[in-house]
């Protein structure tokens, strides 16, 4: 309950006292459940790619699109991993355990673990043995071998006896010639041997340019080596007869992986934020057919690198499989389609913007890095709000220099796409590109009624929008938001318009709202949206008690009350937190009623106000008062209603 004084009243002619008051391409990645990367190998036979993680000791399976199947665990520190000859076997090197373990590729199941010396690291697979690079720096490193031929699986160990390798030295092997090199020497220290009998003969030893030896990769003649040192920036190449330079596959700073197919392209890979990460060469070139840079795929936005030593070719040379970390330490399985197809690009230029149904001009060009064939045709697409699918359009033909043009006239407005494409051969992948151009629509006619309009509490209103011409779509949709951070905008009808193009609907206003209608648009009309903002005024009932009779007087219903009493006046409206109403005082004096000072009072939660007025009524007896409660947008707390005045309720006092 709240008090005011009759005296405030009084005040404005007596000087009385105050009132008072009491809320691209067909590439693809996926995520590995990796801290590391040792190597990557692909099986072709049965379509499974390994990956080893020496700091989680496992090997993680995955099919070719990169879905991780399996993993193998307990496996300390695991590196190097090659497979037999048949597809039917892993071999792990696992340097903690000082032993190399061999896994079914069907199951995962381990079939057998050879406990071959310390620190085994690297291996190949080569003419029925598994060769192994083993020791530390302790007591450094020389070259092993288990012999897959024999039911025994015979080990022999020491079989370098003539160089002195300060680690495991890295292997590679092909048509019987084994290349071994020592991992981050500078000079990076190689040495070649015939391996064809099973036993080792060193032919070649010596020093070749560059150092930081990442990788190396015996070609499938066994005629060359090719070198991943981290510098220089380019994957060398040597001779196996004498480790004489033979060549270079140009990449850049800093070469960290290099992989040979069975046909003899060559994949080599760097680490590099802001360069490609792969670049692939076919057979007997020294020209990139291809390079790939990968994105990001870290918070921080820097280019996902190439794990060291981690491409592997499909021995189809279908696909490359790398594998990517990124700066907050995730990896990732990149599997590269059709690596040794050039890539083909197309870019498309449409005009920015065009009139619907006139002619317009699209022009392009396609490129390679293998020469596309003369007259190479490029199937045209037309995507847009007639055609969301797209609408093939006659086909193009490029132009020596690989430029080419067309002319169409869109019927349809809004974004039309134009999409290029060039099917791709043996020799060139499939590339597309498109543009788009901002095609003019018509501006349709919409509106709705009421705007500006003020309403009674609780009024059911009835809203029309009315839509003019358009082409196909007639649909409109109607909205109401009313008043209010608690009632969200809320779609109330949505249907096609009536012959008169009218669509109406029925609202209960409680408040203020923005009423909105809205229609989509369709290929020849723009969209549109329309807005009536109406307004609802609050219920006010105020009820007097304490009061021992009313009755008509003076042109209104008195109440009159003894001077000894006090009015209760209480007042009711719809709820809202930290709503007020204001409280009005008036007294009437020679002919004109004069206003006291107003006062807000907080409703209730249940809608009510009570303000009692106090004072020395025996002053009042005689003088004629009178009270109104308002809700004022803004002063009463919110600004969900409009200004709302209540009735005056009429009192005096006798003695």
């Amino acid at each position: 309950m709240r008090t005011v004084t009759t005296a405030t009243a009084l005040a404005v002619l007596l000087s009385s006292a105050a009132l008072t008051a009491a809320p691209a391409f067909a590439d693809t990645s996926k995520a590995l459940p990796v801290k590391s990367a040792g190597d990557v190998v692909a099986d072709g036979t049965h379509h499974k790619v390994f990956v080893s993680d020496p700091a989680n000791g496992k090997i993680v399976v995955t099919d070719y699109s990169g879905t991780v199947l399996k993993q193998l665990t307990s496996l300390p520190g695991v590196t190097d991993l090659a497979l037999s000859a048949d597809s039917g076997t892993l071999y792990a090197a696992v340097p903690a355990g000082g032993a190399i373990v061999a896994f079914d590729t069907v199951t995962g199941t381990e079939t057998a673990r050879w406990s071959v010396g310390p620190n085994p690291v690297y291996l190949t697979v080569m003419d029925g043995r598994l060769w192994f690079g083993y020791g530390d720096a302790g007591s450094g490193g020389n070259i092993g071998s288990v012999d897959l031929t024999d039911p025994e699986h015979k080990i022999s160990l020491a079989l370098d006896t003539g160089t002195s390798w300060f680690s495991a030295p890295m292997l590679s092997g092909a048509a019987g010639v084994l290349v071994a090199g020592m991992p981050e020497q500078s000079p990076s220290e190689m040495a070649v041997y015939d391996a064809s009998s099973g036993t080792l003969t060193r032919t070649a030893h010596g020093s070749v340019e560059g150092s930081g030896l990442k990788e190396l990769a015996v070609t499938p003649d066994g005629k060359d080596v090719v070198v991943a040192n981290s510098y220089p920036y380019y994957q060398g190449v040597y001779k196996t007869a004498d480790l004489t330079a033979d060549g270079q596959y140009p990449a850049n700073a800093y070469p960290d992986a290099v992989d040979i197919a069975p046909d003899g392209s060559v994949a080599a890979g760097i680490s590099g934020s802001y360069e490609p990460d792969v670049y692939v060469f076919k057979p007997g070139s020294h020209t990139s057919v291809r390079e790939y840079d990968f994105p990001s795929t870290s918070t921080g936005g820097n280019a996902d690198l190439l794990a060291a030593g981690a491409l592997a070719w499909a021995p189809d040379g279908s696909r490359l499989f790398a594998v990517t970390s990124n700066e907050d330490g995730a990896y990732r399985l990149r599997v590269l389609d059709a690596p040794t197809k050039a890539a083909t690009v197309v870019k498309v230029d449409a005009p920015t913007s065009a009139t619907r149904a006139h002619k317009l001009t699209v022009k392009g060009k396609v490129t390679s890095k293998a020469a596309l064939p003369a007259g190479t045709r490029l199937t045209v697409t037309r995507t847009d709000l007639d055609s969301p699918k797209g609408k093939a359009l006659p086909s193009v033909t490029a132009k020596a220099d690989g430029t080419f043009s067309f002319t169409d006239t869109p019927p349809a407005g809004g974004k039309v796409t134009y999409t290029v494409a060039c099917a791709g051969d043996a020799d060139h992948a499939a590339g597309s590109g498109s543009d788009s151009v901002a095609v003019s629509r018509a501006k349709p006619a919409l509106t709705v009624n009421n705007g500006g309009k003020v309403y009674a509490y609780g009024k059911n209103v009835k809203f029309t929008a009315h839509l003019g011409t358009t082409y196909k779509n007639r649909t409109v949709e109607i909205w109401a938001d009313p008043f209010g951070s608690d009632k969200p905008n809320k779609l109330v009808k949505s249907g096609k318009v009536d012959s008169s193009g009218n669509l109406s609907v029925t609202l209960d206003l409680k408040r203020d709202a923005k009423v909105t209608a809205k229609f989509a648009g369709d290929s020849r009309y723009q969209p549109r949206s329309a807005t009536s903002t109406v307004g609802a005024r609050v219920s006010v009932s105020t009820s007097v008690s304490g009061h021992y009779k009313a009755k008509s007087a003076w042109g209104h219903t008195y109440y009159f009350f003894h001077k000894n009493k006090n009015p209760m006046f209480t007042t009711k409206m719809p709820y809202y937190p930290h709503r007020k109403q204001r409280f009005d005082f008036q007294v009437y004096y020679q002919g004109k009623w004069y206003p006291g000072d107003s006062q807000y009072f907080a409703l209730g939660t249940d809608g009510r106000s009570r303000v009692q007025v106090t004072g020395n009524h025996a002053e009042d007896v005689g003088w004629r008062f009178r009270t109104r409660s308002d809700y004022i947008n803004g002063s009463s707390g919110d600004t969900v209603n409009s200004t709302t005045y209540g009735a005056w309720k009429y009192f005096t006092f006798t003695g």
